[in-house]
């Protein structure tokens, strides 16, 4: 008899029930933070008593759920009881500003807030009990197309944009990063994730990848070098979902120290950020492997491309597109760039040069179904969606990222709008006039650069700004340069030049 294929699972939750029925008693969550570990039959019972305390807190299909929890087992299984109960989970940092958390709460219309404290216009709920001995089971009764996740990024204007990720779109890119070899992640990984899981590639890359392949998620709530080294050794590690300064910190590190927590190492990641090249050359070195990059969005569920698909980390280079996944490059109005007799020759193959430079445009079944509420502005006709990011295409049909189109500020991949910062700088006494751009950092990718006009009389510190940004809005959203200016420079319709300021001191 033909072998039967492998089922395939259509709601989030349903991949905690598979790897409970696959592997009961492997270990699934390892939550450091609280000394408890889960296995995937405890794991899955614990989705299953969730999702009725949600049922039973009033939680109907498409209904959203606030996140507010740390990244540990608590989050993991409150986030699949969603699901698994019909609702949206809507995560966001658990440390989050109060002025923030309360902008997602009220623009995402959430009807229930796990962790933290009662917001007005909602139902606080209490986090999930781990310890159930047995219930009954639930049945997913959302899958497909019905919207699993919303996952806010920092508004262009005052609102925030929330992404509609569906279940199909998470799933898929699941599906496309296990097709790469090496895989990802194996059944017998004990994959290290110190990336925030409010954040889609905490979500995607690493729990869902953990969850998909039955393997076991060593969890931290906040990344600390020593911890982390620890956690390698003590779990014996095989693989790391990282972000550049995970790397530029393990760098750093004695050669011995690193080999010994590292022994059991497989695979190491990076995402969210550029990885610097002399990071990656320093890992390689110390520990005999090398650092595979990708790139992605929170809108493409997340990851387009990966430099495992070529089979060797490229410096510089993010990769190649997954399998299921096309590339295009286009420009401002979509039309694709290269030979336009022949659109095909624009995808990523080897045809265009590091001279053809375009905006990159992806189509696949793991892109968004749009922004909330309404769908706006997702995927055109024929399901490409253009990600705003400038590139080309080496000779090998690697991608290769030059630019943003946008003033969008990436720093430790989270996205952060001047227009949000410039508001909250634009609150102090004596700001008449404030500025906001990205400038590169070696740690971070880029960090924040703020440059105010002060009104005439006034005085203010970087302390001061610092900690005024600090209360209302998130730590990699608060400006790590603080400069003072006579003046900003301003086109003819009276815009700030953000242009003229990058790279340049103030006058």
């Amino acid at each position: 008899m033909p072998e039967k294929a492998p089922e395939q699972p259509g709601n989030l939750a349903d991949l905690v029930a598979r790897a409970a029925r696959r592997v009961p008693e492997h270990r699934a969550l390892i939550d450091l933070a609280a000394g408890r570990t889960l296995t995937w039959a405890e794991t899955d019972r614990a989705v299953d008593a969730y999702a009725r305390v949600l049922a039973e807190a009033g939680l109907a299909a498409g209904d959203r759920v606030m996140l507010r929890l740390p990244a540990g087992a608590p989050l993991c299984v409150a986030l699949f009881a969603v699901s698994r109960a019909g609702g949206i989970a809507v995560p966001v940092a658990a440390d989050g500003p109060e002025r923030e958390v309360r902008r997602v709460l009220e623009h995402s219309g959430a009807k229930l807030v796990v962790g933290g404290d009662a917001l007005d216009g909602s139902t606080l709920v209490s986090p999930p009990d781990l310890d159930v001995s047995d219930t009954e089971s639930v049945e997913s009764t959302t899958q497909g197309e019905d919207i699993a996740v919303l996952c806010y990024t920092s508004g262009t204007v005052s609102a925030p944009r929330g992404v509609m990720l569906s279940h199909r779109a998470l799933l898929a890119n699941v599906t496309q990063c296990a097709q790469l070899k090496p895989a990802p992640v194996t059944a017998t990984d004990r994959v290290l994730l110190a990336v925030p899981l409010h954040h889609v590639y905490g979500l995607g890359p690493g729990l869902l990848q953990i969850a998909a392949a039955g393997a076991t998620a060593v969890l931290m709530d906040h990344f600390g070098t020593d911890a982390a080294l620890q956690a390698c050794l003590e779990h014996k590690v095989t693989a790391i979902v990282g972000v550049p300064p995970m790397y530029q910190a393990f760098a750093t590190v004695a050669e011995d120290r690193l080999d010994a927590a590292l022994a059991h190492a497989r695979l190491l990641t990076s995402g969210a950020a550029p990885l610097p090249q002399t990071v990656l050359a320093r890992i390689r070195a110390l520990t005999g492997l090398s650092v595979f990059e990708g790139y992605g969005l929170t809108e493409t569920g997340p990851v387009l491309t990966s430099t495992l698909v070529g089979g060797y980390a490229k410096p510089g280079s993010v990769g190649r597109a997954l399998p299921g996944v096309e590339l295009r490059l286009v420009d401002s109005d979509g039309t694709p760039v290269g030979d336009l007799d022949d659109p095909d020759e624009t995808l990523a193959d080897t045809s265009t040069g590091e001279d053809t430079t375009g905006l990159v445009s992806a189509r696949g079944a793991n892109l968004f179904s749009g922004y909330w509420p309404d769908g706006a502005h997702g995927p055109d006709a024929e399901g490409w969606f253009r990600t705003g990011d400038v590139g080309y295409f080496d000779a090998e049909g690697d991608l290769h990222l030059v630019d943003r189109a946008t003033d969008l500020v990436i720093v430790n991949g989270f996205n952060v709008y001047p227009h949000e910062v410039e508001e909250v700088l634009g609150e102090l006494a004596g700001v008449a006039e404030a500025a906001v751009v990205g400038e590169p950092d070696e740690r971070t990718g880029e960090r924040v650069r703020a440059v105010l006009v002060l009104a005439d009389g006034a005085e203010l510190t970087v302390e001061q700004v610092r900690a005024h940004c600090g209360e209302r809005l998130a730590k990699f959203k608060v400006p790590s340069v603080v400069e003072f200016a006579d003046a900003l420079p301003h086109s003819v319709t009276g815009k700030v030049r953000r242009a003229s300021l990058r790279g340049n001191l103030p006058a």
